[in-house]
């Protein structure tokens, strides 16, 4: 019976979309984490934007702000620059959720597209990130590391202001 119920779960569309990208390697991970940060951020009403759990602790459009940021960031280690117009004090200044999603999903599809370029040998070389060496493929799995952790808290800050994250309704 439990295997039944596990088979009608994993093959029902509602499931199915619920795991797309999933066991999929570096890419089908992270078009899995991308979706869902757009989607939680998009299900976010614009006035609980400026809501924070507690005095000092990021907002929704900071944590929101501080992964795109992030994304770019730790993605220019690898070769990619830095946009211009993206600076680090976006994270207390762009609020308004247009604007932060808009970055957000420059911030995903900037990681997709360099990741996308790179041939295999490529993972391997060397970079320096604060004094130490890692390997373009390290950075990356911090991208994605990163990206989720903070979509664990995002989750915990949605159910706290009463937003039922798309993909679990």
């Amino acid at each position: 019976m439990k295997k039944l119920l596990v088979l009608f779960l994993l093959v029902s569309p509602a499931a199915l979309a619920q795991y797309e990208g999933l066991w999929e390697g570096y890419d089908g991970e992270w078009s899995h984490v991308s979706k869902q940060l757009v989607a939680l951020a998009e299900a976010t009403p614009a006035d609980k934007f400026a809501w924070s759990p507690a005095s000092g602790v990021r907002s929704v459009s900071e944590v929101y702000m501080h992964i795109a940021i992030a994304n770019f960031s730790l993605l220019s280690f690898t070769g990619p620059k830095i946009p211009a117009d993206l600076k680090a004090e976006m994270e207390k200044t762009v609020t308004a959720k247009g604007d932060v999603v808009n970055w957000l999903k420059r911030s995903l599809e900037a990681v997709k597209a360099a990741h996308t370029a790179l041939k295999p040998a490529d993972l391997s070389r060397k970079v320096k990130i604060n004094g130490k060496e890692a390997t373009v493929d390290g950075m990356y799995l911090r991208i994605i590391v990163h990206a989720n952790e903070h979509m664990g808290q995002l989750i915990a800050y949605a159910r706290s202001m009463g937003v039922v994250p798309p993909w679990s309704q």
